[in-house]
């Protein structure tokens, strides 16, 4: 099989927290145009003072040009490779990082807007146990949805987004939800009446929430 480019393994991915000696980990993918910086402010919001206590660690990639790809996130899937094949496999890499030191029931997912998209799509695609998947504004990729297939074995998995959100369809989150149920996973959809495309007070304290159950 052809390996998918390094396109965005070609910056370092910010990280705070030493993995070696952590609880949790926790990998987080930025939105389109936005650095990677972002998705620690937001991880400082929910969950900073367990890292700064040392018991989370941030993993954040950082995609090429802050793109991770180029088109909708429901177009075809092949207009935006090799770019989304890359991304994927950016998350593929450390995730079985984090793995190799953490248990996967320790190590949650979480993605903003074109980052939500890896983040889903990602899981779905490799149906396992995690410590929790969080998708905010963001849904499944592609113009049509193939049949996943696997156990996510009662993975929380979240979904929150606006019902007026100009990129996300509400009705792409309402088919996410349903194949992330249809794998076995424990789902929660927050649909947030005339939010916009960005992330709000309920998503953070859901966050925390979770986080903390993971931290046990």
């Amino acid at each position: 099989m052809t390996q998918p480019p390094a396109i965005h393994a070609r910056h370092a991915p910010l990280r705070v927290g030493d993995i070696r000696s952590a609880s949790a980990a926790l990998i987080m993918v930025h939105g389109r145009g936005a650095p990677a910086e972002d998705m620690l402010s937001l991880a400082g919001a929910a969950v900073g003072n367990w890292v700064n206590e040392g018991k989370i660690a941030i993993i954040a990639p950082h995609a090429d040009s802050s793109v991770w790809y180029p088109q909708h996130f429901m177009q075809p899937r092949s207009a935006n490779e090799p770019y989304l094949s890359a991304a994927l496999a950016r998350i593929d890499a450390l995730l079985n990082e984090a793995a190799a030191v953490l248990p996967l029931a320790q190590i949650a997912l979480l993605g903003f807007s074109q980052g939500a998209c890896l983040a889903l799509d990602y899981a779905a695609s490799h149906p396992r146990r995690y410590g929790a998947v969080f998708g905010l504004s963001g849904g499944l990729i592609g113009d049509q949805l193939p049949k996943y297939a696997g156990d996510m074995a009662r993975t929380p998995v979240f979904l929150g987004c606006s019902d007026v959100d100009f990129y996300v369809p509400v009705e792409r989150i309402r088919q996410s939800a349903d194949v992330f149920t249809a794998l076995g996973a424990l789902v929660e959809k927050r649909i947030y009446p005339g939010m916009g495309h960005t992330v709000n007070q309920d998503e953070i304290a859901l966050i925390r929430q979770w986080m903390k159950g993971i931290l046990g």
